[in-house]
């Protein structure tokens, strides 16, 4: 697919960035280092242990030299997307996990604002089936403004999930409600991951334009902060996660070739979270050359 100059008339070279969820083993301080080994512009981590509830704090050495090494290697903190512990659930239906979860989210977007991070990424939450849906999209709004209030500086970015078991997320209604209710428009945001997409029931494949088009008025391309950009194992409306390295799955290489040259994707973290990390230099330089193309 050849670029459309008269569709996407400006000159567009070098817009997106793109890398993966490097490894922070060791230190956050390792993170850049890792990304630019691999020839990543853009790249994800957790700033804490993601299978702990509570986590060692940052030293000011892990600070200091994580800093210097992003403005070292050139990575603005637009083109960071942190993402936060697997554990915590947002829209916990009982009191208990509901604080444990919003003290570790506090953490996690503390830790940012300590490294100079401008986002946090995370999975809005579940309701394990014991509260209804509203009532747990409004916990998530909650959570958000609780955390809001108590920090500076860094946006909350909610990811869109694939809607496996009682994760809610799935649905762009979700992602518009959650946002509705949250106080402080300036400081929220969505990442959109194409798997969870896909499996969710969004056609991006076969009905690209008009998924995307639909995203635009429920939710608002003003509120995208960045892309989990990965292919899928399991079909569509499936409500399964299951990632596969780009162009192995059932999102095929031309969707790819088409995403790089949407320049509504530019500027923004475009993160790999293919299961193949031996495949991820190349597929970031497979991916700049779709953009080229």
């Amino acid at each position: 697919m050849g670029y459309n100059y008269e569709l996407y008339p400006r000159n567009r070279i070098f817009m997106k960035y793109i890398g993966p969820h490097v490894s922070a083993s060791g230190g956050v301080e390792l993170a850049p280092v890792n990304a630019k080994e691999l020839g990543a512009t853009a790249f994800a981590l957790f700033t804490r242990n993601q299978r702990q509830w509570v986590s060692k704090p940052l030293s000011e050495q892990s600070i200091n030299l994580f800093k210097e090494r992003c403005a070292e290697y050139g990575y603005d903190a637009r083109y960071i997307l942190p993402h936060d512990s697997y554990l915590i659930n947002l829209g916990h239906p009982h009191e208990e996990g509901l604080e444990k979860s919003r003290a570790a989210f506090y953490d996690e977007m503390h830790r940012c604002e300590q490294l100079g991070l401008s986002m946090l990424n995370f999975h809005p939450g579940s309701h394990l089936n014991e509260i209804d849906k509203d009532a747990c999209l409004a916990r998530i709004a909650e959570s958000i403004n609780i955390t809001l209030d108590r920090t500076q500086g860094v946006t909350a970015v909610i990811e869109n999930t694939a809607g496996q078991g009682s994760n809610m997320g799935f649905s762009f209604y979700h992602l518009a409600q959650i946002i509705e209710q949250v106080e402080d428009k300036s400081r929220v945001g969505v990442c959109l991951d194409t798997c969870h997409t896909y499996s969710a029931g969004y056609d991006i494949k076969d009905n690209y334009e008009a998924v995307w088009q639909e995203f635009g008025e429920v939710v608002g391309f003003s509120y995208l902060k960045g892309i989990h950009l990965n292919d899928t194992k399991k079909a569509l409306g499936s409500r399964v996660d299951r990632h596969e390295s780009i162009g192995l799955g059932l999102l095929g290489i031309d969707f790819f070739k088409r995403f790089m040259q949407d320049p509504r994707f530019d500027n923004i973290p475009l993160i790999l979270e293919t299961p193949d990390e031996t495949r991820w230099a190349e597929e970031i330089q497979l991916l700049k050359s779709f953009e080229m193309a």
